[in-house]
């Protein structure tokens, strides 16, 4: 059982509509990051003993994967479908149709295929919105201090400051292909786009539509993708592996079509990595705000094939997912709502946190109040409130014309959010480090790029709201134009499975189990085997029961 204050005497101590005090113990950023936040602890990291990375800090749940076996085998592609493209996209994402639209409209053919169906990704659930420096109190030089702050220091300056430099031609190419944003006066057009602040900014800088900007900028990205014929989109199809030269460059990838059963082996000049980060893998036994298919598949197969890593001990833990009722949480409640002014309020009925400080610092708060008896306990579950109907008294109306995505929220919560607060508890949010690559997205072997989520040395170890929708536009769109260029050259006249067969000596070596394979495709939960999957495919079933006469 929890410990904590009861729900019941916690709601009893709350007061809508009155200033909470505010607790007066302050510990050093420092202090409670390492005191609290799940990056730090004794068991936070191992050392990687193969690849690139040896020796370096990762994430123990992601260190068994990144130094797994692979999934198939030389005999898996016995027969496999053929195909060839100049460029192959992986991941459905923003990252994706924003490097898929990119490279197409320099001429290349594009194919491009995500695990689950175009949009099926953490874009679309982004809800607190994109941050571009477009305002006159702003400038792309706050920007950068800002994101290089909250990321620690640990970003790449250069990197970030393309990305700064990218946002407001990125917001551009945005309503050109027909997005919505907020205006200031909710003129339908011609008024100025509404800036809000968001946690750890020195200005505002968050452009949004209400609370579900990632669904409306997927919807635009998936309708200009839908309409470009020289975009070729695989739906339900994995990734599951890289194709090599014998140079030791990326020549292409296999895919598992989880419709047909089969594998497919697509022969590309290029490849770019779309696939997002790694919170359904719910690292550290945290519920997560990810998508069914953030399992951290880009990471696994581009360390098989020899490409770098960075900050893999680092993940953005959200401080405000859905805490009750259970079957809901992870459940993300957007920024938006303490942007607007919503505020955080333990058991006791005390404020414990500037609620606009970084995202890490806040859900390390959230996790003392816990751990030291002040959080609110409900059901076996452990949390904060969220003062929902404070922000509705002081502001009529915003949780039914502002805050739509968590009025929705709530109703499948069973409460009524101007009634009654949320409870609330950190949820595995975002993956901080990546592959590292530079400023168009390619990694150090050869053919392959990165793009968005799957990609570090933006964000450091800490990442700002709206950071990540600039990123994935910003970086996709120049990794696709960076591959296009890739048209032009000769393809491999080889490419297999190789750098595979080298991983498995280094395994070996290494004294690594090659019993454990990885990528994990989807969580455990969905007891999922590629391997028992394809051979139910007609033809293995035929095969299998000619091998019994």
């Amino acid at each position: 059982m929890s410990t904590g204050i009861p729900y019941e005497n916690a709601l009893q101590r709350y007061r809508p509509g009155v200033a909470p005090v505010l607790r007066a113990d302050d510990p050093s950023v420092d202090d409670l990051l390492k005191g609290y936040h799940p990056d730090h602890g004794p068991n936070a990291r191992v050392a990687l003993a193969v690849g690139v990375n040896r020796g370096e800090s990762c994430q123990p749940d992601l260190a068994r994967l990144l130094q797994a076996n692979a999934l198939i085998d030389d005999v898996d592609l016995a027969g496999a479908q053929l195909v060839h493209t100049d460029v192959l996209v992986v991941g459905g994402g923003g990252a994706g149709c924003a490097a898929a639209l990119t490279a197409a409209k320099q001429g290349a053919r594009v194919m491009l295929a995500g695990k689950l169906r175009l949009g099926d990704s953490n874009t679309v659930m982004a809800e607190g919105g994109i941050q571009a420096a477009v305002g006159e109190d702003d400038s792309p030089q706050l920007h950068f201090e800002d994101t290089l702050r909250a990321g620690h220091f640990c970003g790449d300056p250069e990197l970030v400051a393309q990305m700064v430099m990218d946002g407001p031609d990125v917001i551009r190419w945005l309503i050109q292909l027909g997005m919505m944003f907020d205006l200031e006066d909710d003129r339908p057009i011609g008024g100025n786009l509404l800036r809000k602040k968001p946690g750890g900014a020195s200005a505002a800088r968050i452009l949004s539509y209400r609370d579900y900007t990632g669904l409306e900028m997927m919807r635009v990205l998936r309708e200009a993708v839908d309409l470009d014929s020289g975009i070729d989109v695989w739906n339900r199809c994995p990734v599951v592996e890289l194709l090599s030269d014998e140079r030791g460059s990326c020549a292409g990838a296999v895919l598992y079509n989880l419709e047909w059963r089969t594998f497919v082996l697509v022969r590309a000049r290029a490849v770019i990595l779309a696939t997002g980060g790694a919170g359904r893998l719910h690292l550290n036994a945290f519920p997560t705000s990810n998508h069914y298919g953030a399992t951290a598949d880009g990471l696994v197969l581009a360390y098989r094939i020899g490409a770098r890593l960075r900050e893999l001990d680092s993940f953005q833990y959200h401080p405000t997912g859905v805490a009750w009722p259970p079957h809901l949480a992870g459940g993300l409640i957007s920024e938006a709502a303490r942007s607007a002014g919503a505020k955080l309020i333990n058991g006791e009925g005390e404020r414990f946190v500037d609620e606009l400080n970084a995202r890490d610092v806040v859900a390390s708060a959230i996790l003392r109040e816990c751990a030291q008896g002040r959080g609110i306990t409900h059901d076996d579950r452990v949390g904060v409130f969220l003062d929902t109907p404070t922000l509705e008294m002081e502001n009529p109306g915003i949780l039914a014309q502002r805050l739509v995505t968590l009025r929705h929220l709530a109703h499948k919560c069973g409460i009524d959010p101007a009634r009654e607060p949320f409870l609330v508890y950190p949820t595995l949010h975002y993956q901080n480090g990546g592959v590292a690559v530079d400023k168009d997205g390619a990694t150090n072997v050869p053919g392959l790029y990165c793009a968005g989520e799957v990609t570090g040395g933006i964000h450091g170890r800490n990442r700002l709201m709206g950071n990540a929708l600039l990123d994935i536009l910003s970086m996709g769109r120049r990794a696709g134009a960076s591959a296009a260029q890739s048209k032009g050259r000769t393809m491999a006249s080889r490419a297999g499975i190789g750098h595979v067969h080298a991983w498995q000596r280094a395994l070996t070596l290494a004294g690594l189990s090659l019993h454990v394979k990885a990528p994990q495709l989807f969580p455990d939960y969905a007891h999922f085997d590629l391997q028992a999957d394809a051979s139910l495919r007609p033809d293995a079933r035929s095969r299998a029961a000619g091998s019994t006469r």
